[in-house]
């Protein structure tokens, strides 16, 4: 079995995107402590006229320790309806803008006040639209029992070895944080998945690289958007 593990991300992108459909399984990580100004809560789409801007989901006001599978949303606001009025300037330029904002509507419609269940239940509805399949568990609800870690790349090495995973992929940007011994070690193949992201025709110049998976659909089909999730390679 080839695992996958990552913290919530919140509409991810493309990148997120293609370690999920890589692996044949994959473990939201929700045990470790809330950092701000990362991507659980928020993610990014194009300005109106040039450059991005920040989509987000209020938070309900937590400590510095908290896990982020404590975190809570702040529901009093109506954050929906908002983050719709930033995605209006796409109306009359993207060809999908309806389909989008019609899956969007399914995943504002979810009620929870979890920021990671309604991360977890947006990449459902986006792995759906694309038709690809999902196979994931929410770490906190696994009651997996594992090895207590001793360095930060054992948890992952230690929750391989529980779920009995033979390949270990993640994303380019963790290379030099893992140790490949302690995972050859236990027969476990490690690897980081490279995408190449291609630029896609966002009805203006200069392309704005890395945005939300939203930015993407928005723009492509389905098809496509399959496509440009093989454009990987192993190192």
């Amino acid at each position: 079995m080839r695992l996958a593990i990552m913290q919530p991300y919140f509409l991810p992108y493309l990148g997120y995107l293609a370690l999920i459909k890589h692996s044949d399984f994959f473990v939201i990580f929700d045990t470790p402590q809330f950092i701000r100004h990362g991507w659980i809560e928020r993610n990014r789409i194009l300005k109106p006229s040039e450059g991005w801007q920040y989509i987000k989901v209020p938070l309900e006001k937590h400590s510095s320790r908290t896990a982020i599978k404590d975190v809570k949303i702040k529901n009093t606001f109506d954050w929906q309806r908002k983050m719709f009025a930033q995605l209006d300037h796409y109306k009359k330029k993207a060809k999908y803008y309806s389909q989008v904002k019609e899956l969007l509507g399914e995943v504002f419609s979810f009620k929870t006040d979890s920021i990671v269940k309604l991360d977890a239940f947006a990449l459902e509805k986006i792995f759906e639209y694309l038709g690809i399949n999902f196979n994931y568990s929410i770490f906190s609800e696994m009651n997996l029992k594992i090895e207590e870690p001793r360095a930060p790349d054992e948890w992952a090495l230690n929750i391989s070895k529980a779920m009995g995973a033979n390949e270990y992929i993640n994303l380019p940007g963790g290379e030099n944080f893992f140790d490949r011994n302690k995972y050859e070690k236990e027969g476990i193949k490690l690897n980081f998945l490279k995408l190449n992201l291609p630029e896609y025709n966002q009805k203006r110049k200069p392309f704005e690289p890395g945005l939300s998976i939203i930015d993407v659909m928005i723009f492509n089909s389905p098809e496509t958007i399959r496509d440009m999730l093989n454009e990987v390679e192993y190192k």
